[in-house]
């Protein structure tokens, strides 16, 4: 009886073990479904565009992020350039949707409010989000529709990069509305 115990101890450890480490090879494989679905335009060796104007580490932030800042202090950006798939964050995240399958349910997320997303060729994955604060809270930006518009490509997206927390965001500048 002992040794029956012990053996089932054994393969129960032994399937854990099996899980974990099938779960481990399928999270190593950095995009989420990578075959389900291919960028609509664009690949990641060529970008079918750009997203954001280029800002350098001492232009990172814009005037009216920097005063509605806490006593004139953001956190701190690095200006970068990233190639990736502009993706629904939340049918990403929720259930691995990406590419030109995905692209018309993308499209209306994204148009109802859901964030914004970056898939970069190794898996990483960024928020995006309109960077001038004041025109950004105020709607007077049309960064969304930018990103509508882009919806499954692979693109080069500048911006400030941040991580808080472990979430990374790029905040791209440059769709201001015109007055």
């Amino acid at each position: 009886m002992l040794k029956r115990t012990y053996l089932v101890r054994v393969a129960a450890v032994g399937g854990v073990l099996l899980v974990g480490a099938v779960a481990l090879a399928f999270q190593a494989s950095g995009i989420l479904f990578p075959d389900w679905s291919k960028a609509a335009k664009g690949t990641y060796d060529a970008p079918a565009g750009g997203m954001g104007k280029k800002v350098t580490d001492k232009t990172s932030w814009s005037v009216t992020t920097v005063a509605s800042s806490i006593e004139g202090k953001t956190v701190t950006g690095k200006a970068v350039s990233v190639v990736g798939e502009i993706v629904d964050l939340s049918c990403y995240l929720q259930v691995g949707k990406h590419g030109e399958k995905h692209k018309d349910c993308g499209q209306k997320c994204v148009r109802n409010g859901q964030p914004v997303g970056l898939l970069a060729k190794d898996g990483t994955v960024y928020l995006l989000c309109d960077e001038e604060h004041d025109p950004r809270r105020d709607g007077l930006t049309a960064f969304r529709q930018a990103a509508v518009d882009n919806m499954a490509n692979i693109v080069t997206v500048h911006g400030t990069s941040t991580e808080v927390g472990g979430q990374k965001a790029i905040f791209v500048q440059g769709y201001l509305n015109k007055k």
